[in-house]
């Protein structure tokens, strides 16, 4: 991906090619979008709920079934192996249907108990015109936590995707236009950073929902100034696993192993720091190492790839770094490379999966955010060292602990400075519970009721009965 004078251009990770072209907008076509879209406000915002979930419903159907080309699509532009793509656009779905099922009691009136004389009760405001800014890591799972229940609650959407995956925004324009959604409901637009800026800080922006790294939502809420509204931050993440002596370690490792080598670790809830019971540490590790060794690098168009390519070299480069640095400063990987050298040999985006032991406190792998399809693993001697190394970080996003011991699990569990805990599972989502961060993982939260509270506002009616 690059961004140049006036337009985007995006690199396609599998091949290293110009995989398409796109125009930055002028100051006038990006004026026009804010003004269609804050114009729309009022019409959207008294429709029916029930004909604004019928709408938003079938922009979701339009959009999904277009589902074998948006899986190439995907695949293309951010390297996501053609095996694993459809499964994002079935998640986009599933996770829609959760939201829209929850949108009439989410967005029910709050009625105290009646008192004499008084109608009163708490009503769910749509915001207005909200902006949404999306990553192109998981580009619709990301942007679908926004856009469905911000639309169904009756708020206007201008939706920016990354650079990197501009198709996705442009299918979910086609989807809103083929359901018939009005005019300024809806829209895209593709823009500079300086130009999103300069959009987050115009008046008739109302909310802005920001998916993406830390610096990113630094630069978000700079972009901000002096203005009060309300921003959503969702931000990275550095999560770890905790393998407890009980565990079952055969089903530990290899589910912890996907969690930090699907999607070639690009994810904000991938697994970035492993810590193993010392009693267990020997068997743990070398059941990971015949977990990693199992996935197949590759062109991402092959259906026998499992693990393509990361999104830019730039960040191969970066996450090769990370390893170099560590195996100089006396770690050891254990995933033997030789068997990568064919497709490794294909582009300098493809990184090698590595798990690595003998990691010190402050090494970077175990401090800063990789995004790649490496992980270190540490040795501790039980609940109380797992609890403090889990917390010792600037992020807290998700933390697993993997265990028979449920109730161990919620014990350790209240005690973890992060907005999900996992127990016997990591690297997902699921839409009847709030994603949320502490810390550099952001602030707010998308997705069950609780989603709904984010993309509006309360507004209290204290209307005293005369005559």
């Amino acid at each position: 991906m690059a961004i140049l004078d006036d337009r985007i251009e995006v690199i396609s990770p599998v091949d290293g090619r110009v995989l398409l072209r796109r125009p930055l907008p002028s100051p006038a076509e990006i004026d026009a979008v804010l003004t269609a879209a804050a114009a729309a406000r009022r019409g959207w915002r008294h429709t029916p709920l029930a004909e604004r979930i019928s709408a938003v419903r079938a922009m979701v159907d339009a959009f999904v079934a277009r589902k074998a080309t948006l899986a190439e699509e995907l695949t293309l532009q951010m390297g996501r192996p053609i095996k694993w793509a459809p499964y994002e656009v079935g998640g986009f779905a599933d996770r829609a249907a959760v939201m829209l099922d929850l949108a009439p009691e989410a967005l029910a009136d709050i009625v105290p108990p009646e008192k004499d004389g008084f109608t009163r009760f708490i009503q769910r405001a749509p915001h207005g015109v909200v902006l949404v800014l999306s990553p192109w890591n998981y580009p619709l799972l990301t942007a679908v936590n926004a856009i469905v229940p911000a639309l169904v609650a009756g708020n206007t959407v201008v939706l920016k995707h990354s650079d990197q995956t501009p198709l996705c925004a442009e299918r979910l324009a086609e989807a809103a236009q083929a359901a018939g959604l009005p005019a300024g409901v809806f829209q895209v637009l593709h823009a500079s950073h300086p130009q999103v800026a300069r959009m987050v800080a115009d008046p008739r922006v109302d909310y802005v929902a920001f998916t993406g790294s830390v610096e990113g939502g630094r630069a978000v809420q700079k972009a901000c100034g002096d203005r009060f509204i309300p921003v959503g931050l969702e931000l990275g993440g550095k999560d770890p696993a905790y393998v407890r002596q009980d565990a079952d370690l055969a089903f530990a490792a290899e589910n912890i192993v996907e969690g930090v080598l699907f999607n070639s670790g690009q994810s904000c809830c991938a697994i970035e720091r492993i810590y193993v019971h010392a009693a267990v540490w020997s068997d743990f590790v070398e059941a990971a190492v015949a977990a990693a060794e199992g996935w197949v690098l590759g062109d991402p168009r092959d259906p026998a790839t499992t693990l393509g390519p990361v999104v830019r070299a730039e960040s191969a480069a970066r996450i090769r770094q990370k390893v170099e640095a560590a195996l100089s400063a006396g770690a050891w990987g254990l995933v033997d490379p030789a068997p990568y050298a064919e497709a490794l040999a294909a582009g300098p985006q493809y990184v090698a999966p590595q798990l690595l032991v003998g990691l010190g406190a402050e090494d970077a792998l175990l401090r800063e955010e990789t995004f790649g399809p490496v992980c270190g693993i540490v040795k501790v001697s039980g609940d109380a060292e797992a609890l403090a190394r889990m917390n010792d970080s600037r992020y807290g996003l998700t933390a697993s602990i993997w265990t028979r011991d449920l109730a161990a699990a919620r014990r350790l569990g209240e005690d973890l400075d992060t907005g999900t805990v996992f127990a016997n599972r990591c690297d997902y989502l699921d839409p009847h519970l709030t994603w949320t961060g502490v810390k550099d993982s952001g602030r707010g939260g998308t997705l069950s009721r609780l989603g709904y509270e984010f993309l509006t506002r309360p507004r209290s009616f204290h209307l005293r009965h005369r005559g």
